[in-house]
């Protein structure tokens, strides 16, 4: 009785047709990048001061320069590795007061700058910076600054959250509605994030976000393994991640021309809703067709994939059916990873392989944007490791397997972030050279847990876990392990 897999073989394993729906669902891994790490530009904090009020006029009227402006008027450095006291700290001192002279105002009130009262901001902030961010508008620096982690936590939440229930609606509706249902939420939650008009709402646009965002770019990686043939699925699954890398590549020049985090939003979220268009583009998965006993529509695909392909069309496909026939019939459930001792052992190795690589991952990406000279040019330069990350997979996968790159990898990521430990923050390049390793490293790391992930596990048992441990666990640990 032939197999899905058997047929692809006669219809074109990775012809015309695969190749098509493979770069069109491309799209949907690159649009997912600005979701995961779009912190970095959305809520970068730039260098800022406390707005004291009267400190500008007494400044035109002087004619002071910047930098004579803070050194006047703003409390001096702190101790290495603090904050400057100016970010939160100001001068207890009525600045409009005509008294004050613009040789030094401060000299009149004490004989000593440190015997002058310090108080908060309690007036706001000035910024150093030509465009905005949700740090700017929503002032979250000083005893707010914890509300950035937060941020980021809401979409890292969601992603968990989402994976219970979104493995469900692709098992028991399909993976083309799955991904239909979930890219649409995802454009209109995008677009409402970025009309948010308190912190509130931005946090609940946020966290709904990542509820549906991951389960698109899944439903997308599940379709694009399921068209394909054996031999091809390795291949694809790569490039779909390899993918995403090129979204981060976009997002560093599409953040650099739109430097409101507002329009950055809105930017990339509008094009998103193109994805509706996937309804006509790409049909369902045969295998799940199969499974739900939907013969006819199967034979109607694999007619289409065959004319595509140039293929002679198949005169009959009645007898077809899973190799894992008898387990499609079984009900799926999360207890199945734990089910026997292999599953059990499996599912722990990989949950840990989840966390720490997703920790890791994003760490570094956060590092890169906190301590970064020029936030866009080491964004992109960290982004453009990846790409060797995945030709070292590409080229290294059948002859070393998945065990020894997964291992060594994780040693050089590990490595490269004990190391940047003790490099100090003033070697810039050398900082960002041992982060990019790092980076490299954790991509192999991420790619390849992918890839066992989905050959470790039967079917039914694979698509569950792959909902369920992508992007497992990610809160505040991400932020606080790369700042």
């Amino acid at each position: 009785m032939p197999t899905v897999d058997d047929i692809l073989e006669q219809v074109g394993e990775f012809g015309w047709f695969q190749k098509q729906v493979f770069l069109t669902l491309c799209l949907l891994s690159a649009a997912f990048a600005p979701i995961y790490v779009g912190i970095v530009f959305l809520a970068f904090t730039p260098d800022h001061r406390c707005l004291s009020p009267g400190v500008a006029e007494l400044s035109r009227r002087c004619g002071w320069s910047l930098a004579e402006e803070l050194n006047y008027t703003a409390p001096g450095p702190g101790a290495a590795g603090e904050a400057s006291p100016h970010q939160c700290r100001r001068y207890e001192v009525d600045w409009n007061q005509s008294a004050l002279s613009c040789a030094d105002p401060l000299a009149g009130l004490a004989a000593n700058r440190s015997h002058l009262p310090l108080g908060p901001c309690r007036h706001g902030w000035v910024y150093e910076t030509p465009g905005s961010s949700i740090v700017t508008e929503f002032n979250l620096v000083c005893d707010d600054s914890w509300k950035v982690d937060l941020f980021q936590s809401c979409v890292n939440v969601g992603f968990f959250l989402g994976s219970l229930g979104v493995g469900y609606i692709a098992d028991r509706f399909g993976r083309k509605l799955c991904l239909l249902a979930t890219t649409l939420t995802g454009a209109v939650l995008g677009v409402l994030t970025a009309v948010a008009p308190d912190y509130t709402s931005l946090l609940l646009f946020r966290l709904l976000q990542g509820l549906v965002s991951k389960g698109s770019w899944t439903s997308g990686y599940i379709l694009i393994t399921e068209f394909m043939g054996l031999g091809h699925r390795r291949t694809v699954a790569i490039l779909y991640q390899a993918a995403f890398t090129v979204g981060l590549v976009l997002l560093s020049g599409v953040a650099y021309a739109i430097p409101h985090w507002r329009w950055l939003q809105l930017a990339i979220s509008l094009p998103t809703f193109l994805f509706l268009f996937y309804y006509w583009c790409v049909p369902e998965s045969p295998r799940w067709l199969l499974s739900q006993k939907r013969n006819a529509q199967v034979m109607k695909i694999m007619g289409h994939i065959a004319r595509k392909n140039g293929k002679l069309p198949l005169v009959d496909l009645k007898m077809l059916s899973l190799e894992e026939d008898v387990t499609e019939k079984l009900s799926p459930s999360f207890a199945d990873l734990f089910r026997t001792p292999q599953l059990r052992k499996h599912t722990f190795i990989l949950m840990y392989l989840w966390f720490t690589s997703s920790v890791l991952y994003q760490g570094l990406i956060m590092h890169v944007g906190a301590t970064g000279a020029n936030l866009y040019l080491d964004f992109l330069y960290s982004a453009l490791v990846e790409f060797p990350a995945a030709f070292i997979i590409l080229v290294t996968i059948d002859h070393c397997g998945l065990i020894r790159p997964l291992a060594l990898s994780n040693l050089v990521a590990g490595a490269a972030c004990f190391a940047m430990i003790f490099i100090s923050h003033d070697l810039h390049w050398l900082n960002i050279t041992v982060a990019c390793v790092g980076r490299m490293g954790i991509t192999i790391v991420f790619q390849i847990v992918c890839l066992v992930n989905a050959e470790l596990y039967p079917t039914f048992v694979r698509i569950a876990k792959a909902k369920e441990n992508t992007i497992y666990l990610q809160t505040q640990t991400a932020e606080r392990a790369g700042t």
